[in-house]
């Protein structure tokens, strides 16, 4: 025998049934997780033992061919003399090379002439021996380079560095939370997230022109020391 119950009863029964399936006891009780989000950074310092130079060798003449020709002697001296001062053929690799017209210019409004042609040749070097880079520039210059564009300080295993930068941006921000949390009357609970912000890395530094470095007797370096510099962002839950 079939028994219908009312239609009241009916519904009741059902919003309880889904009620118990789908809340939580945190939403049941309409709350929302009370949390504190802080940023960390880390610094690490390092000497840096590299050394990228570009350098090469710029030539003009009448022709084309005469150019080339003039670089391409210039260009073997000073590959030789790369080789000399201890430089792998794997840390030496063309960086531009190019030939083209120079023109003359008139002020009447004729037409610009090709005067000549200029060839350039660019090298860019790995220094390994950062001891031996004053006389490895100084040695460049008097075998015929008269381009050197700048020069980059890096170092070789830069991984454990950033690693390290990294354990001091998340001690640093656990401080910070320690900190608040304290003031605040709270207590600090489990992680809820944690994120890698932007960092910052050791850029190329500018050096002299070709034409100071040829009046010098010897050319001094400087390479002080590269800042690796990494943040994070930690979200903790407070009880």
């Amino acid at each position: 025998m079939l028994v219908s119950l009312p239609r009241l009863a009916l519904a009741s029964c059902l919003l309880v049934f889904t009620l118990g399936l789908s809340a939580s006891p945190l939403q049941a009780a309409g709350e929302t997780p009370r949390v504190i989000a802080l940023t960390g950074a880390g610094e690490i310092s390092a000497v840096p033992d590299i050394a990228q130079v570009t350098t090469g060798v710029v030539t003009r003449a009448k022709t084309a061919r005469d150019a080339l020709s003039a670089n391409n002697s210039a260009m073997t001296a000073v590959l030789k003399g790369l080789a000399k001062a201890g430089i792998a053929k794997k840390d030496i690799a063309t960086s531009q090379f190019s030939v083209g017209p120079e023109y003359q210019h008139f002020k009447d409004g004729k037409p610009p002439r090709v005067r000549g042609y200029q060839v350039s040749n660019r090298v860019s070097v790995k220094v390994r021996d950062l001891s031996r880079l004053g006389d490895t520039l100084d040695s460049l210059v008097s075998l015929g380079s008269n381009t050197i564009n700048g020069i980059s300080f890096s170092v070789s295993q830069p991984k454990p560095l950033r690693n390290r930068a990294r354990e001091l941006a998340v001690e640093d921000a656990k401080a910070k939370a320690e900190l608040y949390a304290k003031a605040a009357g709270v207590t600090l609970g489990p992680i809820l997230s944690i994120s890698e912000g932007g960092g910052s890395h050791p850029r190329p530094v500018a050096f002299a022109r070709s034409e100071a470095l040829m009046a010098a007797d010897s050319v001094p370096i400087s390479r002080g020391e590269q800042t690796i510099r990494m943040q994070v962002s930690i979200t903790w839950e407070i009880k």
